[in-house]
């Protein structure tokens, strides 16, 4: 054979060609089970291996290997296909054999009118197990399996053999590794006899199931079942057919066993071609009236004389039917009725649709309305608290002027909104000017730098960082920034690359200071000094009583800021020269001036001191809440303080009468950080943005 015939693509039988073999070929394979070893001693037939002995036959009488069964074809044809077992077999074999000798020799005929297929199912059921299902034929239109053919004409050619159950295919497929075998085979075997691999159904092999559909077989009610195998019986069906016309032939062939109309249970089913003469003679037949109840059965004569002496329901037969006539009227009525309520229930349930889509349309234009309410109210609280805050710096702005301790209210410059940098995706922590350019730290762990002269656009986004950016300072031509993610990286300012990167603290970096080539990084109760070149740690100053979120460095001073402390450093030492006690909480900023050390309170405060003799002069109130950044501005005669509240608003201080001369209000949230450089101050706040004040 050669490998194409292999891989299933045969070409088309000619029927001239297949001759009949009359030498018994020899058995092949061994069997576990005595009947079927008695059968291969019988008739030296063939039997495969992993599955029950199953034996075909041709037209001349003698035993051949070939795919046939014995007694019931359907059920022995599927339990032999799919049951490895000798007990199985031999109980299909004992139920087929004792079913053909009760019923004689004439094939198909069965007692109480039980098809081939109902006593299949029959004994399925009396086992405890459903009876599997036979492969499909190759007409797939057919509404049941088509039990497998019985005998064969002629010799069926070797290419049309499975290699695994070496029978003629039945439902071929061709499996993944390109071979053919029967649906069954497939998934009893699971290995492919060839290859040795595992099998798959890809698709029928339509090619082979149109040359199986032209062999000529015998009638299955044309042969009976003997010792030696299946037959032609000289008084069943005379006709041959094709494999692909067999079932049409078999539904309307006159040898099929039918069963007596009158009496199913009660006579023997009989050949199609004698049911005429058999109902001709059949004692069973009913009373007409048997319809109202009439019992009688008898054969046509005995009939006649009931009806025409016995039958008490002749007489009323007429009362009977017009009965019978508006009992059906009435069952009509009540279809259409039933047809109506069925029709009424599904407008119900429409109506019901309706209305839910209603309701639901209804409840989200409520939660619209209830949404902008609240939009609404929180617009009017919003106003309301900025026309307070307008009220409390007109009345402080009277009450220091009439308390007769500072001068006259000078007029200060008025700053204004010029515009926004947006392009951060959460709020902005930090801010610094270098030059013309501004640098911005963001909740979205990126680092943008601004241009603030020309194209007033994002010129660089610098990522590197996982967390939150919280701070960040500048020395030489080196950004150093701090995060939540506790380190601090380091940034070359000409080519906006990250050249180093140091696990600074176990907490977050809250604050950067630079000064004397040292870098300062606040964190949890603690300080840490670096080497500005080397990124080295010099020192870590502890001891401190509560989150360090504040530094500010002068040529010879550093201000640290935590829970009510201002502690100052000699940088010369590192080591703590004067303790400054502060109310309101922890210190979230601190500015220094010539004059003055101003720090900013979690309780809405600004203290100031003197910044020679370190004396407290003043608490500036007016903000609502935490005072999160300070920036100054320095003119001779004119210094001007800025603070970022969490109440949304930036004040404006003048720090030689200590008022506040101005409070600018446009960001939607918190003002968090500031940033002031040749007269402008830069505000970042937690609506994402960065407003430009002049």
């Amino acid at each position: 054979m050669s490998m194409r015939q292999k891989k299933g693509t045969f070409s088309r039988v000619d029927k001239s060609t297949i001759t009949n073999h009359n030498a018994a070929e020899p058995a092949e394979w061994e069997t576990s089970s005595p009947r079927s070893a008695e059968r291969i001693r019988r008739i030296d037939g063939f039997v495969p291996p992993a599955v029950n002995p199953v034996r075909n036959y041709y037209a001349d009488g003698e035993a051949k290997p070939y795919e046939g069964n014995r007694g019931d074809p359907l059920a022995e044809f599927q339990q032999l296909l799919f049951e490895d077992s000798s007990e199985g077999e031999e109980e299909v074999a004992k139920d087929g054999i004792g079913a053909l000798q009760r019923h004689g020799s004439a094939p198909g005929l069965q007692r109480h009118g039980s098809t081939l297929s109902d006593r299949a199912a029959s004994r399925g059921a009396s086992s405890g197990r459903d009876t599997p299902t036979s492969p499909r034929p190759v007409s797939a239109a057919m509404e049941e399996p088509e039990p497998p053919p019985l005998l064969f004409v002629d010799r069926p050619p070797e290419q049309l053999r499975c290699s695994l159950c070496r029978r003629v295919f039945w439902d071929p497929v061709i499996v993944k590794c390109g071979h053919t075998y029967c649906r069954g085979c497939v998934r009893a075997s699971k290995l492919c006899a060839v290859d040795s691999v595992p099998m798959s159904v890809v698709v029928a092999n339509l090619a082979v199931s149109e040359q199986i559909g032209e062999l000529i077989v015998r009638c299955r009610f044309g042969v009976r079942d003997t010792p030696d195998g299946w037959v032609s019986e000289p008084s069943g069906c005379p006709l041959d057919v094709r494999v692909s016309g067999r079932r049409a032939h078999e539904e309307a062939c006159p040898y099929r066993p039918v069963p007596c109309p009158n009496n199913p249970q009660g006579c023997d089913p009989v050949q199609a071609r004698h049911l005429a003469d058999h109902i001709a003679s059949c004692t069973h037949l009913g009373c007409p009236n048997g319809r109202y109840g009439c019992p009688f059965r008898g054969d046509n004569h005995a009939v006649g004389l009931h009806l025409a002496e016995d039958c008490k329901l002749e007489s009323i037969k007429d009362y009977l039917q017009i009965f019978e006539d508006k009992m059906e009227a009435m069952s009509v009525s009540l279809a259409d009725k039933d047809r109506e309520i069925a029709s009424l229930r599904s407008l119900v349930i429409n109506t019901s649709e309706k209305v839910e889509r209603l309701e639901k349309n209804s409840g989200m234009k409520l939660g619209v309305l209830e949404e902008g309410q609240s939009t609404l109210s929180q617009d009017v609280l919003d106003t309301r608290r900025d026309f307070a805050l307008l009220n409390q710096e007109v009345s402080h702005i009277n009450a220091r002027l009439n308390s007769g301790v500072v001068g006259q209210y000078d007029p200060q410059q008025i700053f204004k909104c010029k515009g926004t940098f947006v392009g951060h995706q959460g709020p902005v922590w930090c801010l610094l000017v270098h030059g013309d350019l501004l640098f911005s730290g963001s909740s979205d762990q990126q680092i943008k730098v601004w241009d603030t002269t020309t194209t007033y656009k994002c010129a660089k986004s610098l990522d590197g960082h996982a967390g939150i950016v919280l701070a960040l300072a500048i020395f030489s031509n080196k950004l150093y920034s701090g995060s939540a993610d506790c380190t601090i990286i380091q940034w070359d300012l000409d080519t906006y690359e990250a050249t180093n990167t140091i696990p600074a603290h176990d907490n977050p970096v809250c604050t950067l200071a630079t000064a004397n080539h040292m870098l300062f990084s606040g964190s949890l109760k603690s300080i840490k000094v670096w080497d500005i070149n080397s990124m080295k740690l010099k020192k870590e100053i502890t001891g401190l009583n509560h989150w360090v979120r504040a530094l500010h460095a002068t040529e010879w001073l550093l201000y640290s800021g935590s829970y009510q402390t201002i502690k100052v450093w000699d940088l010369s030492k590192l080591e703590c020269v004067r303790v400054l006690m502060a109310s309101g909480g922890s210190v979230y900023c601190i500015a220094v001036t010539p004059q003055h050390i101003i720090c900013g309170t979690y309780e809405n405060s600004i203290s100031v001191w003197d910044a020679v003799t370190y004396a407290q002069k003043e608490t500036l109130t007016g903000h609502v809440g935490t005072v999160y950044a300070l920036g100054v501005i320095q003119a001779p005669g004119n210094t001007r303080v800025f603070s970022a509240s969490y109440d949304r608003s930036i004040r404006v201080w003048n720090m030689e009468n200590l008022i506040c001369t101005q409070t600018l209000l446009r960001h939607q949230g918190s003002v968090a950080c500031l940033a002031v450089n040749r007269g402008r101050v830069y505000s970042g706040g937690v609506d994402s943005t960065i407003k430009v004040w002049q």
